[in-house]
């Protein structure tokens, strides 16, 4: 009988009227099969008893997957000398055992670390329940088995019904065993595959006689004991029962993907309430299994009612309750509030529960009649919600130790001796209060008022002491006969009985009030932490104070030291925080890091993984990929991360991982535009340049052509021509290349501005010179007023104006005039470089000294520059702090305003005479 997973069934609003999959559903389903595609898939051979065939069922499997062309690899097979199960191993690839020293003996070991390097298609490792060996890296066998699975890696294996972890005190009481090796229903749960292995009672019983399974002797004391006719029976029912169950859920998951199925209106959820008592365990077994025979899925919950003052030892016993629950397979949670029966209920309607399973422990009969029990409270306000009440029965190994020294459970005095004063200062102002005339009534509030203060500074305790000490000295200070507690008047015993039922009642509505508050501000500080931490990330930019802010905010919060582990390209864990504290001075803390980074689960101390960590890990796991892992150890070295302390953990180490990648986002959309815009500067130079590279030479290979061919028939004159073409355009490329090569130095910062006091006459001078050729069919006039001299650098000065001039010439019809003026102004000096040409187009000003960019205007000789020298000119400009600016003048042209500021006075020079 083998029985495959699929997706588990969820609580969902179904459209009764229309039988397409619901789009959720569907979405979820994809997630799910997207999750699980790169992980192996297990395959579990379940029996109720040794030798009812599993390892050779498993065998026998391997052989048919390894004839159909599966990749198949023993990792560990445990034949127990049995020479049919030995045979099967012939054919097969055999990984070696890993030997592990114990007490003088070597054990055989599964070795995790050689499976995870050969990586077989499929794995067969016996014995799923087995203990490893103490220095493993888990705990237990189905945790290696877990990390195969991530790892890609398919795993066949094997189970007995015993071991399942929710039978383990039905099995008790059945066989009279207690079976230490068990785990988690939720590995069997999460099973993809579950083959059940069964014989008859009968026949197993036969094959332990003839010696298949055990020695002789060895056979005789099982058949006289665990291997009793009807302890296999209930085995066996219980076997057949695990497996029903895992059917039922197959074909409820079946009808949600059959979309001509109605689904199920409502489900069943269970609710069960989790304490520090140590009939906790046997009540969590009892409730998966109520869950597995409705089908349902099934909650956890833990209720402190004070938070701020439960003893360490009971959180640390709650926490285990709840992580062993966990392990069964249940949601957990922990809840805060005043009353336990009210806040289970309110949080079971939330939820939808429908039943709600609690323990029944002894009480002592004065809390019964006094404050009532949790489950009187459930009972009696449950409404619609089935309530199961469960004997409990203590188990040894659950039974709450205190691990602190008895020293450290001292009796604190201080909140008593305040108490006195109190009741000395009632007493006191009760005293001149009658003095003055006022009435026992006015006398009983003042020490009404002391109780409420005790109250609401010190608890319960202190509370209920002031009251039996007020209704004390008010009998003898206050009522005849003076200072004797003898009472004449019988109705004063009334007044007492009030005074103090009243005072109690205040004192617990007062006591109950400042925990109500403690626990509230304790979660306003986390909630405050969250947002300071969400804050403070949506500010900062940057990884490294990224994590520097994450690991001071979550070092704060948890009073813990805490380190920070990033995720390299190469997959491997560098420390970025917490380089000075205890965690990082612990070699073996970094390669747990290392294995959380790896396989994205928590681990180290408090876990059942690498739990030889001196710090619990969490991994950095954000919306693509685990960015690496947070550390954390308290302070205080008898505190610990309770169950709600590691959710708030990992939330935190959810918003971190994603501020990590966000900011990585933003660093690789930067580096995109980069290279978009590295690549569209790429391809305007290309179109730019190899346009203005091409005429110069074929103008000049052209006239090169005409001039070697022997029987080209030219004048003098018409050789003059050519040659000077290929001189002008020679010149021209010159030029281009020039602009390109001041370009780029620009742009990297490779030219140095060498200032030096210039006549800004000379340099235009030179620049006119310099263009001369280019401007033979305009007309050029300068008028320069008197001018200070200027600081620049000459040679950089002239190729502006070369530029401009060019650039003039170029765009302005022959016979144009070009005007070059210049004024000093306060604190600057302003050049205009005019020309009555047809202007610039609407809209371009800005444009023209952008890389590239060429005037819309075509020159008169049909050529166009390559957009550059507008550039340098502002390149160059702005290196000498100043701007320049286009415009079109009102008269018609174009006109260049460059403005230079005049910061240091030129020197003075002496005439010699």
């Amino acid at each position: 009988m083998s029985l495959t997973r699929s997706a588990s069934p969820r609580d969902n609003d179904f459209n009764m009227t229309d039988d397409r999959p619901n789009p959720d559903e569907l979405l979820e389903r994809v997630k799910a099969e997207e999750a699980e595609a790169h992980r192996g898939r297990l395959k579990i051979f379940f029996g109720y008893a040794a030798g009812v065939g599993k390892t050779y069922a498993m065998l026998e499997a391997a052989h048919r997957e390894k004839a159909q062309g599966v990749e198949v690899v023993a990792g560990y097979v445990e034949p127990h000398g049995r020479l049919e199960t030995e045979s099967m191993l012939e054919g097969l690839e055999a990984l070696p055992f890993r030997q592990v020293p114990y007490r003088g003996v070597m054990l055989r070991e599964f070795d995790l670390d050689a499976a995870l390097a050969r990586k077989p298609q499929l794995l067969l490792v016996d014995e799923l329940a087995h203990t490893n060996a103490e220095g493993s890296r888990h705990a237990k066998r189905w945790q290696d088995i877990e990390e195969l699975l991530e790892a890609g890696i398919g795993v066949y294996t094997t189970l007995n019904v015993q071991h399942v972890e929710s039978l383990n005190d039905v099995i008790a009481q059945i066989t009279g065993v207690i079976v230490r090796e068990t785990l988690p229903d939720a590995v069997l749960e999460k099973a993809d595959e579950i083959e059940l292995i069964d014989i008859t009672p009968e026949e197993l019983i036969e094959r332990l006689q003839a010696g298949k399974i055990y020695l002789p002797e060895q056979a005789v004391r099982a058949i006289q004991s665990f291997f009793h006719k009807a302890n296999l029976t209930a085995l066996r029912e219980l076997s057949l029962r695990q497996a029903a169950n895992r059917l039922r859920r197959d074909v409820d998951a079946a009808h949600q993907e059959t979309a001509a199925v109605e689904p199920w209106a409502t489900n069943e959820r269970l609710l069960v309430c989790v304490g520090a008592s140590p009939t906790t365990a046997k009540l969590l077994r009892s409730a998966k299994r109520m869950a597995a025979a409705f089908g349902c899925e099934w909650l956890s919950v833990a209720v402190e009612t004070n938070a701020a003052r439960v003893p360490e030892i009971v959180r640390r016993q709650v926490a285990k309750h709840l992580q062993f629950a966990e392990q069964l397979g249940a949601e957990t949670h922990t809840l805060i509030g005043l009353n336990v029966a009210d806040t289970v209920l309110e949080y079971a309607r939330s939820r939808n529960v429908t039943k709600i399973v609690v323990g029944k422990t002894a009480q002592p009969w004065w809390r019964r009649i006094f404050l009532g029990t949790v489950v009187d409270g459930l009972l009696e306000r449950s409404g619609d919600i089935d309530v199961y009440v469960i004997r409990g029965e203590a188990e040894e190994h659950a039974k709450v130790t205190s691990p602190l020294p008895k020293r450290q459970q001292h009796f604190d005095g201080k909140p008593y001796l305040w108490t006195a004063l109190v009741v000395a200062v009632c007493g006191s102002l009760g005293w001149l209060s009658q003095l003055i005339g006022a009435g026992e009534a006015n006398i009983v509030m003042i020490f009404l008022l002391g109780v409420v203060l005790v109250a609401t500074w010190f608890g319960r305790g202190p509370a209920i002491a002031v009251s039996i000490a007020n209704v004390l000295v008010f009998d003898f200070c206050f009522v005849q006969p003076y200072f004797s507690f003898t009472v004449n008047d019988a109705k004063y015993a009334w007044t007492f009985a009030v005074m103090l039922g009243i005072g109690l009642l205040h004192s617990t509505i007062a006591t109950r009030v400042r925990e109500q508050l403690t626990a509230s501000q304790q979660q306003e500080r986390r909630t405050d932490a969250l947002f300071r931490l969400t804050r403070l990330l949506s500010e900062v930019m940057g990884s490294e104070f990224l994590i520097r802010t994450a690991g001071r905010q979550i070092s704060e919060l948890f009073a813990s030291e805490v380190v920070v582990f990033l995720r390299q390209p190469d997959d491997q864990i560098e420390l970025r925080f917490g380089e000075d504290t205890r965690i990082a001075a612990q070699p073996i803390n970094a390669i747990v890091a290392q294995w959380v980074a790896t396989h994205s689960q928590i681990a180290g101390e408090g876990t059942d993984t690498l739990p030889n960590a001196t710090a619990f890990f969490v991994p950095l796991i954000g919306s693509q990929r685990t960015v690496g892992t947070i550390g954390v150890k308290p302070n205080a070295p008898d505190r610990f991360l309770d169950t709600e302390q590691r959710r708030l953990l990992e939330t935190c180490a959810s918003m971190v991982a994603l501020a990590i990648e966000r900011d990585q986002s933003v660093l690789d959309a930067q580096q995109a535009q980069v290279q978009v815009e590295t690549e569209q500067l790429r391809n305007s130079l290309l179109s730019s340049v190899s346009h203005d590279l091409r005429t110069p030479l074929a103008a000049m290979a052209g006239a090169a052509t005409s001039l070697i061919n022997p029987d080209a028939q030219l004048s003098e004159s018409t050789r003059r021509e050519l040659l000077q073409s290929v001189v002008d355009e020679s010149q021209r490329l010159s030029r281009l290349v020039e602009n390109l090569l001041d370009m780029t130095r620009l742009e990297s910062g490779a030219i140095r501005v060498n200032r030096e006091w210039h006549v800004l006459e000379e340099i235009v001078g030179s620049a006119l010179h310099h263009v001369r050729d280019q401007l033979m069919r305009h007309s050029v006039t300068t008028r320069l007023a008197e001018l200070p001299l200027v600081h620049v650098d000459g040679v950089l000065f002239e190729q502006v104006f070369v530029n401009l001039l060019e650039n003039a010439a170029r765009y302005t019809p022959a016979g144009s005039h070009i005007e070059i003026t210049a004024r000093e102004l306060p604190g600057s000096i302003e050049i205009h470089v005019a020309d009555n040409g047809p202007g610039l187009s609407p809209g371009s000003e800005s444009r023209l000294f952008n890389k590239f960019v060429r005037g819309d205007t075509a020159a008169p000789d049909g050529r166009r520059g390559v957009g550059l020298g507008l550039a340098i000119c502002r390149g160059i400009v702005q290196a000498h702090a100043g701007s320049i600016t286009a415009r079109n003048r009102s008269e018609g042209g174009a006109e260049f305003v460059i403005t230079l500021p005049c910061r240091q006075r030129p020197p003075e020079v002496r005439m010699e005479t």
